[in-house]
């Protein structure tokens, strides 16, 4: 097959790029550097003015390493930090050097949590169990926006991590300045061995956004995060409190209202209060114990209509806060293929993305130490008008060994009780997975993971397996990934792409950053092939494609360019019709092409158009994709979204479909902790318009009052489905 001829032909190139000079990924120093942490005597008042008596003498750093856009030489934005301590909080201070100072910031909006690469950034990484493969990282941007978060093994984020933390900034025609306070409380630990003193791992960051400048210390190389944690420096001399309670308690209270139509007539109608708390008690300095009582995820964001048009199950990221965090440490996390425990299947009413069904309570157990991590979660599913009541449960062992290798062990169980109106039997579904991480070397990685699934109500045991080999280093990149599931695995509790497949996905690409050519920042042409055959019988063929990308292209401004094509086969022998078009059973091969181009995402109009083209099994498909974005100021922020499809003669009538997905997202803010979201989405295709907006009001620390309206209305059936809800939160937060 031509397939074959790509292959042999693509990884002897990727050998060629594999023994150039990759020199400048070093590896970690033998001796960390030192940092001394001095005691606060007079007191920090957190206002982001660096005036108190004690940050004029306490140690700065500021020796910082360039990582992009060239890996070494010359700072162009120079930061300076220092570190104090008192007895309840670790204070960092920065400065961050601009020479436009106001003018030069670029941020979007002011939204918590934002995304890397859009605003300027200074943060922090601590280990402060010095596990080497674990991270709790700070940041903020020059208008005070908090950005919290886990990091396993320097690539796997936990983005839905949240603690408490302060910061306050200025912004002076300088540059800007930050002031942290990170309780002790909020961070795992060990306590003394020797002395009253403690050393912790640490990193610092400061992404000056206008010229792509991305500096860290101590000297991390340019192929990996930040967050590489056997390249930390330490901080020392910091005298931590002794051990006492540390628990927080978040109750909440809810009001809910919800109205459905059918056309005219008022089918349904419901106003009810609720209430509810979670709690997390830090038994000792490695161990958490989270515990949830009638949790609700009201104020969880709401997934954006997808149109389907690929042979595959479509992966819908977790929003809610409770599975969010810790999520890093199950198997599986960090891929999208084969997750033996998928949170997104608890607390609905039925299979994958259905409706919300109530939890009554859940309980979350993690212990981390230097040498295991040992984590569990048990939930309880309550029982609806169209669902049976249900157990979740997960137990999870992890061993670390060497410098960032480990290997583990996860359980999965979920039963679901019998219910007799339903006609429903009691059934329960176990899995059992082993997976872990091998570095040989800094720059390669190897992961696997095994896992077999039980299910009772079949009687059939099913596996699956998964191995990725990869190479990352500053001029190259090139790995392989195989995946095995057969036709039984059944995790019902977690999530797979496919079933009854064995997928191979070797690839690369090459990384250019022109030294003579100021305009590119980098370009990275490279191929990736994806051959999938059944797992039942490997001869039999089921799909393969090309990934080809001659250009993809950065420019110095970090706007970017894409053309790429996909020669694609395609072996149809199931019944198969993507948005109710009938492919006929038979074989296809078809190429299809692509153009994308993004503006600079940091400045207040930006942009990306991408027009993907050509055969679409026997006929042709068109997409046309567009987003603008006007942030005129970071308080306010509206960014627009469009989808077309044209598809033409395809499948057994040779049919003609146009589908248009628009969507539009207005976020004002007061300032960090004050603001207001609103989404609209409309799928021509189902008919079907949804808004969601959501005040929300920080009034302390991580405590919240929401006021969040959703209207779904569906015009494809008749008469049309109208669904209203609105829904009013508070939760206080209160840490002993």
């Amino acid at each position: 097959m031509r397939i074959a001829y790509w292959i042999i032909m693509f990884f002897p190139l990727c050998m060629v790029y594999a023994q150039e000079n990759n020199s400048q990924n070093f590896a970690p120093p033998e001796i960390p550097q030192e940092i001394r942490v001095s005691k606060a005597l007079n007191g920090i008042e957190l206002d982001g003015f660096l005036n108190e008596k004690d940050w004029e003498t306490a140690e700065i750093t500021e020796d910082f390493f360039r990582r992009e856009p060239r890996q070494g030489g010359k700072i162009k934005y120079k930061t300076q930090v220092q570190f104090l301590y008192d007895d309840k909080n670790l204070y960092v201070a920065a400065f961050c050097s601009d020479s436009l100072g106001l003018q030069g910031i670029r941020i979007q909006d002011l939204r918590r949590d934002f995304d890397w690469g859009e605003n300027d950034i200074f943060g922090i990484a601590l280990d402060p169990q010095n596990l080497k493969q674990y991270a709790q990282g700070f940041q903020t941007t020059p208008f005070g926006n908090q950005r919290d978060f886990q990091n396993f093994n320097g690539n796997s984020f936990d983005t839905g991590w949240n603690t408490l933390w302060r910061v306050r900034t200025q912004r002076t025609d300088k540059g800007y300045s930050v002031e942290m306070a990170i309780p002790f409380k909020s961070l795992r630990y060990n306590l003394p061995e020797n002395g009253n003193t403690i050393e912790w791992g640490m990193t610092l960051v400061r992404y000056a956004r206008r010229d792509i400048e991305v500096s860290t210390f101590p000297a991390i190389p340019q192929s990996f995060t930040p967050y590489r944690m056997t390249y930390a420096a330490k901080l020392t001399g910091i005298e931590v409190p002794p051990p006492s309670a540390n628990i927080r308690v978040e109750p909440y209270a809810l009001y809910q209202y919800d109205e459905n139509k059918e056309g005219e007539s008022l089918t349904a109608k419901s106003s009810d209060p609720k209430i509810g708390v979670d709690a997390k008690w830090a038994i000792n300095p490695k161990t958490v114990l989270d515990l949830t009582i009638n949790t609700d995820f009201a104020q969880a964001d709401v997934d954006r209509a997808v149109n389907n048009l690929e042979r595959f199950n479509i992966f819908f990221p977790e929003r809610r806060q409770f599975f969010l965090e810790n999520s890093g440490i199950w198997a599986g996390g960090l891929q999208q293929s084969i997750r033996p425990f998928f949170s997104r299947r608890i607390g609905l009413q039925g299979e994958f993305n259905a409706t919300p069904a109530p939890i009554d309570f859940g309980a979350r157990f993690t212990q981390r130490t230097e040498k295991n991590a040992l984590a569990g979660l048990f939930v309880r599913q309550r029982e609806t008008e169209n669902s049976a009541g249900a157990n979740f449960g997960v137990l999870r062992y992890l061993k670390n060994y060497g410098r960032e290798n480990n290997i583990g062990v996860m359980i999965t169980h979920r039963e679901d009780d019998s219910n007799s109106e339903l006609n429903l039997e009691n059934n329960s579904n176990t899995t059992i997975t082993v997976d872990g991480q091998i570095r040989p070397t800094s720059q390669w990685d190897v992961q696997y993971l095994l896992s077999s699934s039980i299910d009772e109500s079949t009687g059939k045991t099913g596996y699956a397996g998964r191995i990725f080999v990869g190479n990352d280093t500053n001029k190259y990149y090139y790995g392989w990934v195989t995946e095995y599931t057969d036709a039984n695995y059944n995790p019902r509790m977690g999530f797979v792409r496919q079933n009854n497949v064995i997928r191979h996905n070797p690839g690369g690409y090459y990384i250019w950053r022109p030294k003579n050519i100021d305009w590119i920042r980098r370009w990275d042409p490279g191929m990736f092939v994806n051959y999938n055959h059944d797992a039942t019988d490997p001869s039999q063929f089921q799909q393969a494609s090309l990934y080809i990308f001659p250009v993809f292209t950065w420019f110095k401004d970090n706007s970017f360019v894409e053309t790429s094509f996909t020669p694609t086969w395609q072996n149809i022998n199931f019944e198969f019709a993507p948005l109710g078009l009938e492919i006929e059973q038979d074989n296809y091969f078809y190429t299809r092409y692509l153009v994308k181009y993004n503006t600079d995402q940091s400045k207040k109009w930006s942009g990306d158009v991408g027009y993907n083209f050509g055969n679409f099994y026997n006929g042709t498909r068109g997409t046309i994709s567009a987003a603008a974005r006007f942030a005129p100021v970071p308080h306010a922020a509206l960014t627009l979204d469009y989808e077309h499809n044209t598809i033409k003669s395809v499948g057994v009538n040779n049919s003609d479909l146009t589908t248009n997905l628009y969507s539009a997202n207005l976020r004002l803010a007061l300032n960090p902790r004050l603001q207001l979201s609103t989404f609209y989405q409309y799928n021509s295709f189902n008919e079907q318009g949804r808004w969601n907006a959501r005040f929300s009001w920080e009034y302390m620390p991580l405590s919240f009052i929401y006021l969040v309206f959703n209207d779904t209305q569906t015009d494809v059936f008749d008469p049309s489905i109208n669904a209203k809800q609105f829904i009013s939160k508070i939760t206080l937060l209160k840490q002993f």
